[in-house]
């Protein structure tokens, strides 16, 4: 029947049985010694048992919520904020019966079908949040879910997965990648798993490129020496020196006999708002053509953003490795953002607070933003960036 068969008490009675030293499941199960002191044995160890069942009938309900989080970090951060932390001590059970516990379920729960429970790779959970929360969209929902679940069920990829994202500011870049993180890592952002880069904040002077190079070649191998599935995410990646970039081009190239290290399960993640203008073009000429959005399809978009990629002299990924040695293997489109769009993000936005709203609120909210070209005023100029902030104007 197993564990989840079982009522929570008698659950967790039989691990403590399991682990408690002379049960069936510890060294010494094979039965008590005999002879004189057979009894006596017997009877401490009754007695042993007897006080933890007694201690697993008094657990409270914030032993068991402290016991779930440390299985199922999901949603307990802001719990672990509010409550005082494991100062209610334990007594009987014991802070080690709960570390053990934990770390048995994790022996052959989901959290280790990877092999490693830092690794969740919750596709189904990304794919709903997609459609739930990111807007307008259609293209880079398709080709996020696609690319990531072909490179997770894949049993030996054979280089690294690249995904370079494209669009406006406010359009969903870093939202994606967010979501990405919180789904393939059980503690998101906050894994040891992950690496986040900011260009101006991490690389702010091109005179020390060849001290950033030294030290983004050592975090990267640092990284995927200690998880066999690593994610590194580089922010405003338009900005970064093409000597950087020529740096780490060697972990997401195909990994040959030379290989330092195993990096064919790594995930590489570019954000940039260059290549936003040929997005942008193109879903104007479908809107003016009185063609819908859901029609523009991947060709029509990556052939124009390859396009000014290649044309562009100032341009990172032109003057590196990536596009000439392809390895970059999906150019993600983030389109522009429409007013109705820029309701869904007003409407999250006040959900996210708990906070009333109605369909008036949400259209004033739209209007505070800037909307171009100037004759259509189609698409927002900040996408859903500081919608949040709008929402301060309408609150009581």
């Amino acid at each position: 029947m197993g564990l989840a068969g079982l009522p929570g008490g008698l659950g967790l009675a039989c691990c403590l049985l399991l682990l408690l030293p002379g049960g069936s499941g510890g060294r010494g199960g094979r039965g008590a010694p005999r002879g004189p002191w057979g009894e006596e044995w017997g009877k401490a160890r009754y007695e042993a048992v007897k006080k933890q069942l007694g201690a697993v009938g008094a657990l409270s309900k914030q032993y068991w919520r402290y016991l779930a989080c440390r299985v199922w970090r999901d949603g307990c951060e802001e719990e672990e904020e509010s409550s005082p932390g494991p100062g209610w001590s334990l007594p009987l059970v014991g802070q080690d019966y709960l570390e053990i516990l934990s770390a048995w379920y994790c022996s052959f729960g989901k959290c280790c079908e990877t092999g490693d429970c830092r690794i969740a790779n919750n596709i189904t959970g990304l794919e709903a949040d997609l459609n739930r929360q990111l807007h307008g969209q259609h293209l880079a929902k398709a080709v996020v879910i696609q690319a990531v679940q072909g490179f997770l069920q894949s049993l030996q990829p054979g280089k690294a997965l690249v995904l370079s994202f494209h669009g406006w500011s406010g359009t969903g870049k870093n939202f994606v990648a967010r979501l990405v993180a919180s789904h393939l890592y059980r503690d998101g952002l906050k894994s040891e798993c992950v690496r986040v880069f900011i260009s101006l904040f991490h690389f702010p002077h091109h005179t020390y490129v060849d001290s950033y190079k030294a030290q983004l070649q050592k975090q990267i191998c640092e990284t995927m020496q200690l998880c066999k599935q690593p994610l590194f995410i580089f922010d405003e990646a338009e900005k970064l020196h093409f000597g950087l970039l020529d740096t780490i081009e060697p972990f997401m190239a195909p990994c040959d006999t030379k290989c330092q290290v195993d990096h064919q399960r790594s995930i590489f993640l570019f954000l940039s708002n260059f290549g936003g203008n040929a997005i942008n073009e193109v879903a104007l000429d479908f809107w003016r053509a009185g063609r819908t959005r859901e029609e523009i399809s991947m060709e029509f978009v990556e052939r124009r953003l390859r396009l000014e990629l290649l044309e562009s002299a100032e341009n990172s990924y032109a003057r590196s490795s990536l596009l000439k040695e392809n390895l970059i293997d999906f150019f993600v489109p983030f389109l522009p953002l429409e007013f109705h769009h820029v309701k869904l993000c007003a409407r999250d936005a006040f959900l996210a607070r708990g906070l009333p709203y109605t369909e008036a609120v949400l259209d004033e909210v739209a209007r505070m933003m800037v909307f171009v070209p100037k004759e259509e005023k189609l698409f927002s100029a900040q996408g859903c960036k500081s919608v949040s902030q709008r929402i301060s104007y309408f609150l009581p």
